[in-house]
């Protein structure tokens, strides 16, 4: 790393934001009709047309112009998208009767899905919390404490730990199988820990902090593979791992076969969630004040597993997921993998200060901005071949939002900031 090279990656990722992301967003998002956001564009930057606002895309779209706002970024436009939104989420998505946010309306915000869905609670919480935080509206952390409250009175499972995941409207536990009443998820906890630890830096409270120490107890001594330290996407309610199957509700767009049963379903890790998990886990662990060396062990495998193994040294970027051993399984190129990992690779660089995780981060960083990112319109493609050529083409979905790619460059801008006045 020399201060000229830090210097140009800055600028890099500072003009993709200012000139291109934001806008994309800022410019098409906003539903001054009937609320909320729309959230499905095609590979032009079009309407796509999409009756849906889901919960995942509304909240995730909250806390992105909250927290850009909160670093620095719109002049106060952001705060007000941010407010816009909050808006119908509260006004709309809200379940008066039962708690709880539903899981997807039509554009006109009637309600087309009611069901409860954990990981759809734990962005609300995420990006209510951020708003507050951001804008100082204590709507937010209003309804964050309000659903924090409702996970821990319905889905807290108190004989073996963690949170059981899909509900009913009236938060009855749906069932087995594909319906998801049976199962935990790497991904659900993880982002409850992301959740908890916004909740508890706007708040301070004792409950709030000692939740968020439990959910990372959980992930790193029931989730993360005890020998290899990478994430295991599903369980059982008893922390017996499960084969990992597609659910009903869905929240992502992973590749599954026909039957709906990952391959090697039984041993595959995700390298974008390991690294992402990593400095999650480390951002939580400065909120909460404690030194990321009690973790060093965890932090270490989950970053050295990304790099060894889910790195593409040839044709740059992330692969999407492998073995916990380090067989890769798939090599396709992810959006949300890259974006994740350039913030993680940076946080490895600079807490265990090895070369390999700069060089990672170089490689990363060169294939979104050459490969990933579509210039014509601002976003990044959602899924590439290995060589970086477009498979999915659409700029935005229900599952394919701002979030990731403007949290990794505000995250990612922070981290360079810093390892240049270190430099310096």
């Amino acid at each position: 790393m020399t201060k000229e090279i830090l210097h140009q990656h800055l600028q890099e990722l500072h003009t993709h934001l200012i000139d291109e992301l934001l806008p994309f967003w800022t410019t098409r998002t906003i539903d001054e009709v009937n609320g909320g956001f729309v959230t499905h564009f095609d590979q032009y930057g079009n309407d796509s047309g999409e009756d849906e606002k889901s919960l995942i895309a509304q909240t995730r779209s909250i806390y992105t112009y909250a927290s850009a706002h909160r670093a620095g970024y719109g002049g106060g436009a952001l705060a007000e998208l941010a407010r816009h939104g909050v808006d119908y989420l509260i006004g709309t998505m809200w379940d008066e009767e039962y708690g709880g946010f539903y899981w997807m309306t039509n554009r006109r915000g009637e309600v087309t899905n009611d069901q409860k869905i954990v990981y759809g609670q734990s962005f609300a919480i995420y990006c209510l919390s951020e708003y507050t935080l951001a804008t100082g509206d204590l709507r937010g952390i209003k309804y964050a404490r309000t659903v924090f409250d409702l996970l821990q009175k319905y889905a807290t499972d108190t004989t073996h730990g963690g949170y059981f995941e899909m509900f009913l409207r009236d938060w009855t536990l749906k069932g087995p199988g594909s319906a998801g009443g049976d199962r935990k998820t790497l991904d659900a906890h993880m982002h409850l820990m992301e959740a908890f630890t916004t909740l508890y830096e706007c708040t301070r409270q004792s409950i709030h902090r000692r939740k968020l120490l439990e959910v990372i107890d959980l992930l790193t001594k029931k989730i993360m593979h005890p020998v290899y330290g990478t994430g295991i996407p599903q369980f059982w309610t008893d922390w017996q791992v499960a084969p990992q199957i597609k659910f009903d509700v869905i929240w992502g767009w992973d590749r599954f076969t026909n039957d709906g049963v990952k391959r090697a379903a039984e041993d595959n890790t995700s390298y974008g969630h390991n690294v992402e998990f990593a400095w999650l886990l480390l951002h939580a662990l400065t909120i909460l004040e404690i030194p990321h060396e009690v973790y060093h062990d965890q932090l270490r495998k989950s970053f050295a597993h990304a790099v060894d193994h889910g790195v593409d040294w040839k044709f740059g970027g992330v692969f999407v997921e492998g073995s916990h051993a380090g067989e890769v399984y798939d090599r396709e190129k992810e959006f949300w993998q890259q974006a994740e990992v350039l913030i993680g690779f940076l946080d490895a660089y600079r807490i265990f200060g090895d070369e390999r995780y700069w060089q990672a981060y170089e490689n990363v960083h060169r294939f979104v901005l050459d490969k990933l990112v579509n210039h014509s319109v601002g976003e990044w493609w959602p899924l590439t071949t290995r060589q970086g050529d477009p498979i999915w083409t659409h700029m935005s979905h229900s599952w394919k939002i701002n979030y990731h790619t403007v949290r990794s460059m505000v995250q990612s801008i922070q981290r360079l900031d810093a390892l240049r006045v270190i430099s310096r």
